[in-house]
């Protein structure tokens, strides 16, 4: 058997055993990487990270950031119990902080390891918009997304390996060629869109845990319609960029609104 047929029927069994349906997007997601490998190294870069940033404590907003959080999490653990998934989160280690930086940013790790930046908060400016975020950002973690890009990335490597083989016995100027085509098709055509659709993925589900946590989805455009008016002119065009546009992002929220709204109310959560 040659080489390239071999990677070709590694990649199928890899591709088969390897895929765990998520209960939060309802799909078979890549697991190349598993998470008790992933788990265990994301928690110690973030406590690598605490300690060499300033992680405001005892102020109000840091009490705001714990509590909106905290109140993100039990809409999650809700909405996994009542779905049969109680044991979904076991190896979570959940962990809130409020950091110093002038950057517009939060983000949350494999395992619930969230980081607040202090200079969003300008533009969260109440509970619901922080609520936004946070629901984002958790919801990252929880659809496995980290897990997914690594799995991607692993999968692209392989592909390059492939097309190295494929090509190898050519000239030097046609193999650069053809790696530089496959670097570009992959990106643009594969890994791009991939994360796109994992940022609407995190919308979807965001708005559905804000909305059990009690947080009107409504003023999920609100908070989106601010950010867009910080970063006006300074995204990419959205093929080119790793989130949706911030027009595509806000229409896929107003459509999305409703089906939260109606999730939150199997919990007895109505909003008017």
């Amino acid at each position: 058997m040659s080489y390239k047929k071999y990677s070709i029927g590694f990649l199928v069994v890899a591709l088969a055993i390897s895929c765990a349906k998520n209960p939060f997007t309802g799909k078979n997601t890549l697991a190349l990487v598993s998470n008790s490998e992933i788990l265990p190294s994301a928690f110690q870069q973030y406590n690598q990270f605490l300690t060499e940033n300033k992680v405001i404590t005892g102020t109000p907003d840091a009490k705001k950031v714990e509590n909106v959080a905290t109140k993100i999490r039990v809409a999650a653990e809700r909405w996994l119990n009542a779905n049969g998934q109680a044991g979904y989160l076991a190896d979570y280690q959940w962990e809130y902080k409020l950091v110093e930086s002038k950057e517009v940013n939060a983000w949350c790790m494999p395992g619930g390891k969230i980081v607040v930046y202090s200079g969003i908060l300008p533009i969260t400016k109440d509970d619901a918009g922080l609520a936004t975020v946070l629901g984002h950002e958790v919801s990252h973690a929880l659809a496995n997304h980290g897990q997914q890009r690594m799995s991607a990335g692993l999968l692209q490597q392989l592909g390059a390996a492939g097309v190295g083989v494929a090509v190898g016995t050519k000239s030097q100027e046609t193999q650069q060629m053809a790696m530089t085509a496959y670097g570009l098709t992959t990106q643009y055509g594969g890994m791009l869109p991939f994360s796109r659709n994992h940022e609407s993925e995190a919308d979807r589900i965001g708005l559905t845990l804000m909305a059990i946590a009690g947080y009107n989805p409504d003023q999920a455009v609100t908070f989106w319609e601010r950010m867009s008016a910080n970063s006006a002119g300074q995204a990419p065009p959205e093929f080119m960029s790793t989130h949706p546009s911030d027009a595509t992002r806000i229409a896929q929220i107003k459509e999305l609104i409703p089906a939260a709204k109606a999730e939150a109310a199997k919990f007895g959560v109505i909003f008017k």
